[in-house]
């Protein structure tokens, strides 16, 4: 692992950076932007071939620019195809081209003295075409941006899907990892807990949103209910509490618990 600057949200400061295999081998998170951290990516990565690891292509989680700043340069420099979800490309249209689609399920088989195998997840609502990676060996899940062990995962409105990214932490935690490394911070080594706390955290807040617009009891903005629903929150945060919020209510407008008209949610009356 190589973690390296990016333009990623505080705390956080670094995106991590994987090569994964003995003799094939992946790059995963083509994260950094900068040149001279490009660099650093680019001497562990020629230092790693002197040693008999040759890395097939540079795999990208997701399209957010602290995780594929670097795919065009990293991507000429150690002349290395990209892959990538469908969606991610999608995204990518026109900034860089993803070589290759990489399917929910596939199966990556890395050739080498200790042969490396790594199954691709498709886990969406951080991002459309987010992808996790399990390494089968150590049942070790590469998770980018779905959990963090430093900073915090923010799901906006637009580009991120609260029920999708919900859906997806449960889908992580049957799968049972032994690990979690996400792409900011440390190996999560209890990735049970972490899942469930995650999960809880994003309902807790839910219902602090749902509160807080019943307690208004009017078609609401978001930026009506932050400072009930994030109390807990210093308000140098508020801004990105406003994407959260949002995005919750959007979830609970599909599920058919609050309702929207214009740019105003209010909740769905009792025996409705």
């Amino acid at each position: 692992m190589l973690p390296v600057r990016t333009p990623t949200l505080p705390p956080a400061t670094h995106t991590n950076t994987f090569l994964i295999g003995t003799g094939e081998a992946v790059l995963i998170e083509p994260a950094t932007p900068y040149r001279e951290e490009q660099d650093l990516m680019v001497q562990w990565v020629q230092s790693a071939r002197l040693g008999g690891v040759e890395p097939v292509a540079i795999l990208a989680t997701h399209h957010h620019p602290d995780h594929v700043g670097g795919a065009m340069a990293l991507r000429e420099r150690l002349q290395l195809p990209l892959w990538g979800h469908a969606m991610t490309a999608q995204r990518l249209d026109g900034i860089v081209e993803i070589d290759r689609l990489i399917q929910d399920g596939e199966r990556i088989e890395l050739d080498g003295p200790t042969p490396t195998a790594l199954t691709a997840l498709h886990t969406p609502g951080h991002a459309p075409g987010h992808l996790c990676f399990i390494e089968e060996a150590s049942n070790i899940m590469i998770a980018g941006d779905m959990v963090a062990s430093i900073g915090t995962i923010i799901v906006e409105p637009t580009d991120g899907d609260m029920l999708l990214y919900m859906e997806s932490l449960r889908k992580m935690s049957t799968l049972e990892p032994a690990g979690l490394l996400p792409a900011h911070g440390t190996l999560i080594e209890q990735p049970e807990a972490v899942l469930s706390f995650y999960i809880e955290h994003r309902l807790m807040r839910e219902r602090t949103v749902l509160n807080a617009l019943e307690a208004r009891g009017k078609a609401s903005r978001p930026r009506h209910l932050v400072a009930s629903a994030y109390a807990d929150t210093p308000k140098a945060l508020w801004p990105l509490a406003l994407q959260s919020i949002e995005a919750h209510l959007i979830k609970l407008e599909r599920e058919g618990r609050v309702w929207k008209e214009g740019d105003r949610w209010a909740p769905v009356p009792a025996g409705n």
